[in-house]
């Protein structure tokens, strides 16, 4: 299996479900309110309802739940890392366990399980964004949300423009990689046995053509957009203009539901839950 295909997020999957039928800036706007939900929820009952939620979306989109969790094991390292540290160092909470400068507390296990789960919703919640919408209506979204910010003379378009094209770029970087780490372990380079150290070192090989090809990569996309006289959001027409429909005033209604419900199930008078 190539990391292209592990790693999911900055690909877009064609679709015509309901979710890859709504206005961009509408899905730009509702990820980033779930975003921030995540942020207030703290009780099991607000994560079991921000979850319902999230199968919902992912039913809806008519993708795979299988292809959405291959997007969190490049991410499962920082997921464990971040429980770890959260279970030995604790703020407060009544000790289960000490030794040394580590202990376990009560608080300290559910905290420790809360931010992993948050962590992990996070990069699915944002996957699933990027696989429900081209590169192209990202940008025009992004353009289109912070045009009022032209007035101040930041050059958003360019600034979406760069954004887009570098989470556009993450899974063609990563089959670069895959490609140049085959390459190298054939001619035998020692990326796939020996020690840690040994490893890492062999991994210089990996990098330095990988630098080389993404410089090469961005230079023929310059080159090319050059080619095709791009100068910028400064009188760029559309071909397709955004007009927000009833499914998306529907689809917003439903996710201010939804959020009203999360908080409630979060602010549920129960001290465990």
């Amino acid at each position: 299996m190539q990391l292209a295909d592990v790693v999911t997020i900055g690909q877009y999957v064609p679709g015509d479900s309901v979710l890859h039928r709504m206005d961009p800036r509408v899905k730009l706007i509702l990820n980033t309110l779930l975003i921030v939900l995540l942020f207030f929820v703290q009780k099991v009952t607000g994560y079991l309802f921000f979850l319902a939620i999230l199968l919902a979306l992912v039913t809806t989109s008519h993708i795979s739940l299988r292809y959405l969790w291959r997007g969190l094991k490049p991410i499962l390292f920082l997921i464990a890392f971040t429980f770890i540290v959260q279970l030995l160092f604790p703020a407060e909470g009544q000790p289960l366990w000490q030794w040394w400068i580590f202990r376990i507390t009560d608080l300290g296990i559910w905290k420790a399980c809360f931010m992993s789960l948050r962590l992990a919703l996070l990069v699915f919640v944002t996957t699933l964004l990027t696989l429900v919408t081209s590169p192209i209506d990202l940008t025009d979204a992004l353009d289109r949300l912070f045009s009022f910010l032209k007035v101040l003379r930041i050059p958003v378009h360019e600034i979406a423009m760069m954004m887009t094209i570098a989470l556009r770029f993450i899974p063609t970087l990563l089959e670069e990689t895959d490609k140049i780490i085959k390459a190298q372990i054939s001619r035998g380079a020692p990326l796939d046995r020996g020690n840690l150290f040994r490893r890492m070192r062999g991994f210089v090989s990996v990098l330095i053509p990988l630098f080389v090809s993404a410089f090469r990569r961005a230079d023929e996309l310059a080159q090319a957009m050059e080619a095709r006289c791009y100068r910028g959001g400064e009188g760029r027409t559309r071909l397709k203009e955004m007009r927000l429909s009833s499914e998306d005033l529907w689809a917003t209604a439903l996710a201010l539901l939804f959020c009203a419900g999360t908080l409630a199930f979060n602010w549920m008078p129960y001290r465990w839950l």
